[in-house]
Parts: C-alpha cells; sequence; structure tokens
C-alpha cells in the first residue's frame, strides 16, 4: 500500500477496513494508525485500559493499524482528547487514534481473533478485583514475584534540580501508559511508585532507563521492580496522581499510603515533599543539554550529555528530533488583535523564567519564547498547549531554532520582539525557590499572593470583577491573610486574569502575585 496517496496519509484509505472516514463524531470504536508491526495484542489493548474497559479488539498488522472497541462511549470520548493532546507512544514509536465510524466491532467470524481475545480476557483478568494479586504471577501472600511486577520503584539521586510528578510521568509514558504515580522522601532521597498498565512496559522503561539521567549530570535515575501488585492512591496532587481516576479529592498535600503498602516498602505513612531531601538549585550552567530532554512528544528521551557519536552505540533511544535540545518554543494559532510580548511573558513566566519574546512581524498569530533552559520550555509547553487563549487554542512545540535574534539597530519591528532576561519578575531567579514546588496546570481558581493587610477581599473582588471576570468565590488563607484564592467563571478567564492582574499595584510598595491553584474553593 504506498504511503503517497492523500487519503492514506492522513489515514482513511477506504481499502484499509470499509470504510473508515475522518474524522468522524464520536464512537466507542477506535482507529488505530502506524502501530509498530511487532507490536502485540496486549499493548494495544493497555492503550485503552487507563479508560476504562477493553471489549474487543482487531488487529491488522499488514497494515499496521487496529482497532479497540471500548465499553462506553464516554471512556472512547476521554481517550481520544487525552490522546490528541499527548500523542501516546508503543515501542517508542508515536501511533494515532481517531473515532471510527463503526459503532461496535464485530470479530466472530474473522480468522486468527482467537489472539486477541486471549489477550483481552488477560488484561480484564487483571483490572478485575485488585488489579493482578491473582492469576500465576502471584506469590502466595498476593505480591507480585520481582520481574512480573507493573509497578516500579524509582530513586532519584544527585537531585540537583527539583523533578516533579510531572516529569517522571513524561519520561515514563514513553514506555506504556502509566496509570499511577506516588512520589515521596525516604532517606533523605527523592523517591517515587509508578504503575503501568502492563509489566511489560515496566520491564521496558526498567531496562532503558535504570542508570540515566534526566538531566545534563544529575538527578539520576534508579529503577527497580516493586514487590507490590498495584499502588492505591487516595489523592491526586503534585505528589499522588492516578491517572485513571480524575475524580480523587486533592487532600491537603499530605496523601497517606495504604497501611499494607507501607509494610511492603517500609517508607513512613506520610510523604513528605519531594524537595526536603535536596539543595533543589538549578546549576548554574543553564541546561544547554538537558539530559533526558523532552521534544514536543511528552516523555521522549534525549540524547544522554555524552558525545553524540557515541549515543547512536550506547542508548537504545534514537530518531531524536534536534529541536529536543532547545529552550525556544513556537506558540501557534493566538489571537494577534489581543496578544503581545509582555502578556505572553507573563503567562509562560508562570512556568520558567521567559528570556525573549517575538511576535512574527508577518504571521503575527504565531511567536518565539525563549525560555532559560530546556527543562522550563518543557514544562510550559506541557502545561499551556491546547490551552485557550482570547478565545483561539494556542499550539505549543519545541521550535528549531536556538535562540531568538534581538532586532538590529534600526530595524522595523513595530515593539513585536522584547528581550526580559532582564526583568524582576521572573519567578525561578533564586537556587531552591518555594515557586519550583507551586507549578500547576491552568486551573480557574487563582493563587493570590502578597497582598497588604489593608485589601479587603472586596477590594479584590472588585479589582477582578472591575475587569470583566466573573468571580465565582473568594477566600482569604486563615493562617495568611497575605494569600488567598479567587475562583472565576473559566480556566480560559483565569489565564487572562493572570496576564492582566499578575504584578498589579496594590499600593503600599505591594504588587500582587497571581499563580493558577492546585485548591478548588
Amino acid at each position: 500500500m504506498s504511503n503517497s496517496t492523500p487519503s492514506t496519509a492522513n489515514g482513511n484509505d477506504s481499502r484499509t477496513f470499509k470504510g473508515i472516514r475522518s474524522p468522524c463524531g464520536p464512537s466507542r470504536v477506535l482507529h488505530v494508525r502506524k502501530v509498530p508491526i511487532e507490536v502485540s495484542e496486549a499493548e494495544v489493548i493497555s492503550l485503552g485500559v487507563p479508560f476504562g474497559k477493553v471489549t474487543n479488539l482487531l488487529m491488522l498488522k499488514g497494515k499496521n493499524q487496529a482497532f479497540i472497541e471500548m465499553a462506553s462511549e464516554e471512556a472512547a470520548i476521554t481517550m481520544v482528547n487525552y490522546y490528541t493532546a499527548a500523542t501516546p507512544h508503543v515501542r517508542n514509536q508515536p501511533v494515532y487514534i481517531q473515532y471510527s465510524n463503526h459503532r461496535e466491532l464485530k470479530t466472530d467470524n474473522l480468522p486468527n481473533q482467537g489472539r486477541a481475545q486471549a489477550a483481552l480476557q488477560a488484561v480484564n483478568a487483571m483490572h478485575s478485583g485488585n488489579m493482578g494479586l491473582s492469576g500465576s504471577a502471584s506469590s502466595s501472600d498476593g505480591t507480585l514475584m520481582p520481574g512480573q511486577s507493573p509497578v516500579l520503584r524509582i530513586i532519584v539521586e544527585n537531585l540537583f534540580y527539583p523533578v516533579s510528578l510531572e516529569v517522571l510521568h513524561q519520561i515514563f509514558s514513553k514506555f506504556g501508559t502509566v496509570l499511577k504515580i506516588i512520589t515521596f522522601t525516604k532517606n533523605n532521597q527523592f523517591q517515587a511508585l509508578l504503575q503501568y498498565a502492563d509489566p511489560l512496559n515496566a520491564h521496558h522503561a526498567k531496562v532503558t532507563l535504570d542508570g540515566q539521567n534526566i538531566y545534563n549530570a544529575c538527578c539520576t535515575l534508579r529503577v527497580e521492580f516493586s514487590k507490590l501488585a498495584s499502588l492505591n492512591v487516595k489523592y491526586n496532587n503534585d505528589k499522588s496522581r492516578d491517572f485513571t481516576r480524575l475524580d480523587l479529592p486533592s487532600g491537603d498535600g499530605q496523601p497517606a499510603l495504604d497501611p499494607g503498602m507501607t509494610a511492603a516498602f517500609g517508607a513512613p505513612g506520610i510523604i513528605s515533599s519531594p524537595y526536603a531531601g535536596a539543595a533543589g538549585f538549578a546549576p548554574a550552567i543553564g541546561f544547554p543539554q538537558a539530559g533526558l530532554s523532552m521534544p514536543t512528544m511528552p516523555g521522549a528521551l534525549g540524547p544522554l550529555a555524552i558525545p553524540s557519536s557515541a549515543v547512536a552505540g550506547r542508548m537504545p533511544i534514537h530518531g531524536m528530533p534536534p529541536g529536543a535540545l532547545h529552550s525556544v518554543l513556537l506558540v501557534s494559532n493566538l489571537n494577534p488583535d489581543s496578544i503581545s510580548p509582555h502578556g505572553l511573558f507573563i503567562l509562560f513566566g508562570v512556568y520558567g523564567d521567559v528570556h525573549r519574546v517575538k511576535i512574527l512581524f508577518n504571521k503575527k498569530e504565531n511567536a518565539l519564547i525563549q525560555m532559560a533552559d530546556a527543562t522550563q520550555a518543557q514544562l510550559a509547553m506541557s502545561h499551556l498547549n491546547g490551552q485557550r487563549l482570547y478565545g483561539k487554542v494556542m499550539r505549543v512545540t519545541i521550535s528549531k531554532h536556538q535562540t531568538v535574534q534581538l532586532p538590529r539597530e534600526g530595524q522595523e519591528d513595530q515593539g513585536l520582539t522584547k528581550d526580559f532576561s532582564g526583568s524582576p519578575l521572573h519567578r525561578f531567579k533564586k537556587p531552591g525557590s518555594k515557586n519550583f514546588q507551586n507549578i500547576f496546570p491552568p486551573s480557574a481558581t487563582l493563587h493570590l499572593s502578597n497582598i497588604p493587610p489593608s485589601i479587603t477581599d472586596d477590594i479584590l473582588k472588585d479589582l477582578f470583577g472591575g475587569s470583566g471576570y466573573t468571580v465565582k468565590a473568594f477566600k482569604f488563607f486563615q493562617k495568611d491573610r497575605k494569600m488567598a484564592l479567587i475562583q472565576l467563571g473559566s480556566v480560559e478567564e483565569a489565564i487572562q486574569a493572570l496576564i492582566d492582574l499578575h504584578n498589579h499595584d496594590l499600593g503600599e510598595n505591594h504588587h500582587l502575585r497571581v499563580s493558577f491553584s492546585k485548591s478548588t474553593i
């Protein structure tokens, strides 16, 4: 089948499997394209498992395609939305998922369906009950034999730069669907437990990642199998997350571990801050080359700070776009009537220190943003790609440019390029800054701080309301009236309010600080 026909290139070749057309409306049957030929049925099924029960599977190996049928349309919609924002990878290759125009898969009379049905039964057996406590891999006390577990225990050594749950999720997602992560500090070391959908994914990740550095010459991963069969996550916050249960409360940032699990690996009952034992400062070199630096697809591994000639020989990871090493972002689909270099500086400054911003002279819906390092660029991309700003959905990718050029003397620029490298508004200049621990995705609830004592809740509500925002709720922190939470009408409103009102002068030499909050009111 030639790949050159236009219909094939975007996966709607009518010869593929009677009448796949795209884009179709939602269906519980999903069409998966570009599936590597060596991929097993279980690996394809594991793409769907975090979102709900997979009820049928059809593999078209010769055409590098598959069809997954989910138990419900809701599960399929959640899955498509998730994978549209974060392209899934199977065996290090990106695969593409869209709705099929089939309402269900009828595979009873098709040849070679035995393996697919056996894989479905195995996966469903593992996910009913307590995630794989039955079956041949278990020992008599219900824990899994080493090497059979879908759960990895990760220790990060040489922690000279904070490693967040999000960073671990991005790196480990490269090897399969990550279901749950718990982070904690033990013996002054930042550690994590991470559960995959499939023990095979865990094995692949362990073999590849053990001993690698996340960043250049620091943050070394030690990866081993856990004796646990599954993780029990009680809270979704910056220290623990269950990606299959978006309904969990955030707790108070101190998720307690299940007592049974505590016994299994001897951790204290409370997971303390991952930064407690770490110096938490960024090396002064500014990461010209981040170690496992991540390009546009979440979680891809980069060349590991060794000469490029050695990378191919030593590392089983290749095909890295050179953009992975860069700290410049390309932001597209902006609203040219509403954005400004300063507005982009404030918004992207939530996730790192912005050095330069250039809105493109001939295409004003595009901008280049230079961050302090590749890690911060990655963080900004993962949080802001797909968010709505001034009525348009922003797209954020790593740019091929290494730096943002300033206009030459006398060159006409209309004020579209700005240098912010000396700005006093950088949030992450101070080594070990608390701000490293308070990086959250955009949310309708904003965290306000640096509020002087004379400012009442009405003044702050009027400030936001008078700027055109819908104030749904407001509360001062009980212990500290310098801080408050304010809930606005939508995430998009909150993004615009942060751009408008961060650093707003409240008088008495106090400028309002605005961040996204992990809490709701």
